[in-house]
C-alpha cells in the first residue's frame, strides 16, 4: 500500500473547504426536504441581515419558489433597504414578501415613535412580533437563518423544532462563522455595508450596533436593554428528532 507524501495530503484549508462544502449539502438537503414535507405550506424569513445571502442562496438553488417573508418594521437602516434590493436581483428572487406593521396599531402604540426608547419589548412587538405572526397562520412550517454560534438562546439550536402549530427549520443550525465566511467568498456573495463597519447582526437603527472583539454575534443587538431576542424566536418548544423518514407526525 503506497503511504501518501506530506505533499500529497490535503491541507488545512483544503479540509476546511471540504466541510464547508458537506454543510452547504447538508443544508441543501435540509430545505429540500422541509420544503417536499410541506408543499405549498412552507415560507423562508430573512432580515435581510449580515449573513443572510447565505441561506437565500441555499434555498434560491433548491427551492427558488418558496415565498421570502421580510419584516420592514419602518425603523430599518436604508443600507438593509438597498441590499435587499441587491440580492433579489442578484438571485433573482421572485417571491418576496414585504411585511409591515400595522398603521392602526402603530398609532395607538407608538404615536411618537419613540417607544422603542422606552419599552423596547412593545415596540418588537408591534412591529415584528404581531405582523409575522398573522402571516405565518397560512403557513406550516417556516425556514430561518439562526445558527448555534450567535449565542444566548440559540446556542443548543436544532435543525428542526415545533414552536405551538409551526415546525422550524434551521439548515445553518451547526453552522459556525467561518462556514459563513467560506460560503460568502466561494460564491462571491454580496455584502451588507454595514458588516465592513462591525455590524454582525443587524435590526432596527436604534438597537443595533456594531459588536466588540470577544463578544457574541448578537452582543450588539439590544445593547443594555437586557434583551437578547425581538420574541419571534423566544417560544421554542420541542427539538425534534429522528426526523429521517416523513417527520413523524408533524406534517399537519
Amino acid at each position: 500500500m503506497r503511504v501518501l507524501s506530506e505533499a500529497e495530503a490535503l491541507s488545512k484549508p483544503q479540509v476546511a473547504a471540504l466541510q464547508a462544502r458537506l454543510r452547504a449539502c447538508e443544508a441543501q438537503s435540509i430545505v429540500a426536504f422541509a420544503v417536499d414535507t410541506f408543499p405549498g405550506r412552507i415560507a423562508l424569513t430573512s432580515s435581510f441581515g449580515a449573513e443572510s445571502a447565505v441561506l437565500l442562496h441555499l434555498a434560491s438553488r433548491v427551492a427558488p419558489h418558496v415565498p421570502v417573508l421580510f419584516l420592514d418594521t419602518g425603523k430599518l437602516f436604508p443600507e438593509t433597504i438597498a441590499y435587499r434590493e441587491t440580492i433579489v436581483g442578484r438571485l433573482g428572487l421572485t417571491a418576496v414578501r414585504i411585511v409591515s406593521p400595522d398603521p392602526s396599531k402603530l398609532k395607538e402604540d407608538d404615536p411618537s415613535g419613540y417607544l422603542w426608547s422606552v419599552d423596547p419589548d412593545r415596540c418588537c412587538a408591534i412591529r415584528k412580533v404581531e405582523p409575522l405572526s398573522q402571516v405565518l397562520t397560512e403557513f406550516s412550517a417556516w425556514i430561518t437563518g439562526r445558527k448555534r454560534f450567535q449565542g444566548g438562546s440559540r446556542s443548543g439550536l436544532p435543525a428542526f423544532e415545533r414552536d405551538g402549530r409551526h415546525v422550524k427549520v434551521n439548515p445553518l443550525a451547526a453552522w459556525s462563522e467561518a462556514d459563513i465566511e467560506n460560503y460568502l467568498v466561494e460564491h462571491n456573495l454580496p455584502r451588507h455595508p454595514l458588516a465592513a463597519r462591525g455590524y454582525r447582526s443587524i435590526g432596527c437603527t436604534h438597537c443595533t450596533s456594531p459588536t466588540l472583539p470577544g463578544e457574541d454575534a448578537r452582543a450588539g443587538r439590544w445593547r443594555n436593554k437586557g434583551k437578547t431576542e425581538c420574541g419571534i424566536h423566544r417560544h421554542r418548544q420541542v427539538a425534534v428528532d429522528g426526523v429521517d423518514a416523513t417527520l413523524g407526525g408533524l406534517a399537519p
